[in-house]
């Protein structure tokens, strides 16, 4: 079976487009339907179904996706396993992080990064935690500095870096900032709430906390930009919890009696995934730019 078949089914699949995968493939839409046909041929069963201008997978083609999807990471981690006999750490490290992490923890570790590894691109895509575990799921990034999911991944290979506090902040003039005693979480749960998405990883740690005391939460607006939050609650429009390197002068940090909270940031790759020299270089980077108390699985010496 031939990987460029394979390559071009996956692609197909993946953009649920044979022009679109042409173009990706730098070859003309004939040359993409003939490669596939090939592979329908070798198999003996219609991989998609092409009516009008819509192209989905058949039963065989979801059967055939994830073995697909397995073939091209484990010939992706053979020709990585032969360029690192080199003994050079070079090449381009596909990397997904969150815009937070990025503009907050990640500046001083690129900066010594790029001085150490002159010969190493980084391909940065900035995105939400969870789609960054989910690149990593489908091989498309080799590694992710996140927030950690709450629940570890089987799959997944998780690095704690950094404790990240989590504050209740509000605006200067909320009516629960002129109370003599810190309110408690029963309190803030009676006045509106700006968040993160509750689906998304932080959103899920804050639930979490409510849940546990079986309170609900007033949520009157959710988005997954950190400084658009601030911005609404610094205008008084809900309180709101938001790492603590986040806090300024237009919100006042306010102590909950009894409750802690917090996320881990760190870094994930696929535990099926053979690292880059470049990959292992970057991880110790990191971890040498985190918290030093915590202890953590370190990948294999360079």
């Amino acid at each position: 079976m031939d990987n460029q078949n394979l390559r071009a089914f996956l692609l197909v699949a993946e953009t649920g487009s044979f022009s679109v995968a042409a173009d990706r493939l730098h070859l003309t839409q004939p040359a993409v339907s003939k490669r596939v046909a090939i592979l329908e041929d070798e198999l003996g069963a219609a991989l998609f179904d092409r009516i009008g201008r819509n192209v989905t997978l058949t039963e065989a083609g979801l059967a055939l996706l994830p073995h697909a999807k397995a073939v091209e990471q484990e010939l992706a981690a053979a020709v990585q396993s032969v360029r690192d006999l080199s003994g050079e750490t070079r090449g381009e490290l596909k990397l997904a992080t969150s815009h937070h992490i990025g503009l907050h923890r990640l500046p001083p570790v690129l900066s010594a990064f790029s001085t150490a590894f002159s010969q190493v691109h980084i391909d940065i895509d900035f995105m939400d935690s969870e789609q960054a575990y989910e690149l990593i799921h489908q091989g498309k990034v080799e590694l992710a500095v996140v927030t950690l999911a709450p629940q570890g991944q089987s799959n997944v290979v998780s690095i704690p870096v950094w404790e990240d506090p989590l504050d209740f902040m509000i605006a200067k003039d909320h009516s629960l900032v002129a109370g003599k005693q810190a309110p408690t979480l029963t309190e803030m749960s009676q006045y509106p709430a700006i968040l993160p998405g509750l689906n998304t990883y932080t959103g899920q740690i804050i639930k979490s906390l409510f849940d546990r005391h079986q309170l609900e939460l007033k949520v009157s607006m959710a988005t997954n930009y950190l400084e658009t939050i601030r911005m609404l609650a610094s205008v008084g429009l809900g309180w709101t919890i938001l790492p603590r390197s986040m806090g300024d002068a237009s919100l006042t940090q306010l102590t909950v009696r009894e409750v802690e909270i917090q996320r881990t940031l760190g870094l994930v790759y696929h535990r099926g995934r053979s690292l880059s020299r470049a990959a292992r270089a970057f991880i110790e980077a990191v971890q040498a730019h985190g918290d030093p108390d915590l202890t953590s699985p370190r990948p294999a010496s360079l």
